[in-house]
């Protein structure tokens, strides 16, 4: 990983920077700030470290970032996206309002570098690149007048994130490339150094070599459904799943963000959501029918005393009528929930209040006797175990 890293920094690192050359000084700016398409200021990071130079836009930083304005991706597509106001969606959505012309270049420069490596150092490489994008992209608001709530308002403009959702704020920052993903591939090798090599590989085979005892792991992209529907019966000890909670969270729609920088097609027919996209159909009648032919699946794979955790919440009645559909379709018997622990909550939980946490629902599927080992006596002796249901 680090000479694939070192080998692209020799080949591309220069190109890159060059797209973001401050006036004829030969340096490289760090970020720009714009609000809207009118270009505000520059950015120079100072010797490398954290202390920035900050100067106005000029001439020459405007003529660089028109000479990208024709730039069309070789081998980015311009997305799937649907009309959801939710999400700061529409149909006519494509990569390049998500990104400026000269990110797009510059992130399909290292793409094509990271096609000449092994398989598995590309998948790292592709990792540290879609963990960085969302920093790369034009979706990165900038925070002003920070303490105005405790009256010690700050001029300062500092560098935010950004907000799952497609939301392009006005003010905004467009930081160079190569720094987002230097950044996160360093963090990235330095947690492979931090394993000093004490790590244990494990070979990945089909689902049915696992089933059958060939092999310990498998990872499939199967939708749930089709993918349940090729196991036996009775073959499985515990599901987990974190499925979409109704209508909280599209994930595909969000995905596509990623899907389009790594060229992976998805089924959007497939997904089991409640989406805001009107025109994709899926709705709560949808949306419960599937849930139903899933935990039927769920029902059927799990052996006797096997258990079925789900993570999940809804802010209204009508979502929980999925709880009482559990029950009836699968056969499995509800036990008790706990809360979920994050490590990090997201953006919306910690600034809105009364925000959802979510629960982990447990349901086991019954047994004529209990076996020795049983899963679920270790999961009510977990901090915050309640044996109803949270919304009853």
């Amino acid at each position: 990983f680090q000479r694939a890293l070192n080998d692209i920094e020799d080949r591309v690192k220069n190109k890159i920077n060059e797209s973001y050359q401050i006036g004829k000084t030969g340096l490289s700016a760090s970020h720009y700030l714009w609000n809207d398409d009118k270009l505000i200021f520059v950015w120079q990071k100072v010797n490398g470290g954290r202390r920035k130079l900050e100067s106005q836009s000029t001439p020459d930083d405007i003529k660089l970032i028109d000479s990208f304005r024709d730039y069309k991706c070789h081998r980015l597509r311009s997305g799937k996206f649907f009309n959801n106001s939710r999400i700061n969606s529409s149909s006519h959505l494509t990569i390049y309002d998500l990104f400026t012309r000269r990110a797009l270049r510059n992130i399909e420069l290292i793409l094509d570098e990271i096609d000449n490596y092994d398989s598995h150092v590309q998948d790292a490489l592709r990792f540290c690149l879609t963990a960085a994008s969302g920093q790369m992209s034009s979706m990165v608001f900038a925070i002003s007048n920070r303490g105005k709530k405790q009256g010690k308002k700050s001029d300062r403009i500092e560098v935010g994130s950004w907000v799952i959702g497609y939301w392009r704020p006005g003010l905004h920052f467009e930081i160079n490339v190569w720094n987002c993903f230097e950044s996160r591939a360093k963090k990235f090798f330095k947690a492979l150094i931090a394993t000093n090599g004490n790590v244990e590989l494990k070979k990945f085979s089909e689902i049915n070599s696992v089933l059958f005892g060939e092999g310990r792991l498998a990872i499939d992209k199967k939708d749930a459904i089709t993918f349940l529907s090729g196991i036996p019966d009775g073959a499985v000890h515990s599901v987990i799943t974190d499925p979409p909670h109704s209508d909280r969270i599209p994930y595909l729609e969000l995905s596509e963000l990623w899907n389009i920088i790594i060229g992976q097609e998805v089924d959007f027919e497939k997904e089991i959501v409640v989406s805001n996209a009107k025109e994709r159909g899926k709705n709560k009648d949808q949306y419960f029918a599937s849930m139903t032919h899933f935990v039927s699946e769920v029902g059927r794979v799990l052996f006797p005393g096997g258990v079925f955790a789900l993570m999940f919440n809804a802010r209204d009645d009508e979502s929980w009528k999925f709880y009482d559909i559990i029950e009836k379709s699968s056969g499995l018997e509800y036990q008790g929930y706990f809360e979920v622990a994050y490590s990090a909550n997201s953006v919306v939980q910690d600034n809105r209040e009364g925000s959802l946490q979510d629960y982990v629902l447990i349901f086991q599927k019954p047994v004529a006797r209990i076996s020795e080992f049983n899963r679920l006596e270790i999961l009510k002796k977990l901090p915050g175990w309640k044996s109803e249901c949270p919304r009853k």
